[in-house]
């Protein structure tokens, strides 16, 4: 099978599942989650959701485990409105790398604002 369909269904169904999350899901579990990618088996059954939550562990925890028990809601929308036979099964996963590169940037600034404090150390 064509590599070019699994990544077509990944991209719309990045798009939906983005939208279903912001408009439709009414969880007040679900904190700031934005879906970062999606991944599709070539045989089209089964998509794995990566998502970035902002806040905690626990906040964390608690949004990933409301979307996987809104999983199979979020499939049948997808069924209908995406024209295919079968819905792939959906998984949410975590995605830390955003809270990754925000850990990275602000060891960088802390580095910047060091540089900066021993420079204005060695001028006086």
């Amino acid at each position: 099978m064509s590599k070019h369909r699994p990544n077509r269904l990944a991209e719309t169904l990045k798009e939906e599942i983005s939208q279903m999350i912001l408009v439709e899901l009414k969880d007040p579990r679900i904190g700031f989650v934005t879906v970062t990618s999606v991944d599709v088996a070539n045989d089209l059954a089964h998509a794995k959701v990566y998502v970035s939550v902002m806040g905690n562990e626990e906040e964390t925890k608690a949004s990933l485990d409301a979307l996987n028990r809104a999983a199979g809601f979020i499939r049948s929308e997808i069924g209908k409105r995406i024209r295919l036979r079968h819905a792939p099964a959906i998984v949410f996963v975590n995605d830390p790398s955003i809270q990754h590169g925000a850990h990275i940037a602000k060891l960088l600034r802390d580095v910047g604002a060091a540089d900066t404090a021993d420079e204005d150390e060695s001028h006086e």
